[in-house]
């Protein structure tokens, strides 16, 4: 597993993709801590990381697009496959390199916490709680793009799907309100990240929120290794 992670992590950076993907997060965060924060004179960090929340739905997706589906491409899967590492160590080393990248990327992030505090207190508690939070979050996000990175053979149709189920988690909460089906809705509400998000923007920093989040990543993983494992059954 530590293996694949270091190989995956240096292919990030051995290649545009991980500069693109922290170049643009930081740049239009930038953006929006500027209009948000500097110009209104707030040095609310909850609130900051709020206005940052629509950044993952189109950005993690350029994380996860190659995960498997350029091995895919290449026809390299079966060599990953045959390797005498467990389909389960090579999912979650994939897994843990893009969660590396988002969080070296959040890293980043504190430069803007350091200017609020030159300007103002800063709240370590509010600030831990929502950046856990927050980082978790991304972490469903990159759970949910190798599960669809599992599934498709292009990297660009991978992006597309990814984005499309990011954005649908974003309106579920909407979505819920008008399903009439009871049991539909409650099956919805799981899938709901940024309700469970919202306490740890609130410091709340909770064992439950963080139980949900981990079990949100753990169960598109496992469902990524049965979709892989099928697969090399399948074609022998």
């Amino acid at each position: 597993m530590i293996a694949v992670w270091k190989r995956e992590l240096q292919s990030y950076f051995m290649t545009p993709i991980g500069y693109v993907f922290v170049g643009f997060f930081l740049l239009v965060s930038g953006i929006l801590f500027t209009f948000n924060n500097l110009m209104s004179g707030s040095g609310d960090v909850a609130a900051m990381l709020g206005s940052f929340t629509m950044i993952p739905i189109f950005l993690v997706p350029i994380l996860t697009m190659r995960l498997f589906s350029e091995e895919r491409k290449n026809k390299s899967e079966q060599l990953l496959l045959t390797s005498p590492l467990s389909l389960t160590s090579i999912v979650v080393g994939k897994f843990l390199s893009a969660l590396t990248v988002w969080l070296l990327t959040l890293i980043g992030t504190l430069l803007y916490v350091l200017i609020i505090g030159s300007y103002g207190r800063l709240y370590w508690g509010e600030i831990i709680s929502s950046y856990t939070g927050f980082f978790l979050m991304g972490g469903c996000f990159i759970a949910v793009g190798t599960l669809i990175s599992a599934v498709t053979e292009n990297q660009v149709s991978a992006a597309v799907i990814s984005i499309g189920i990011n954005f649908f988690i974003w309106v579920i909460d909407s979505v819920i309100y008008v399903v009439p089906v009871a049991f539909v809705s409650t099956a919805l509400q799981w899938f709901s990240l940024y309700a469970r998000y919202d306490p740890f923007a609130r410091s709340q920093l909770g064992f439950s929120g963080i139980l949900y989040f981990l079990s949100f990543m753990t169960a598109f993983l496992f469902l990524t290794v049965r979709v892989i494992d099928k697969r090399r059954w399948s074609e022998g």
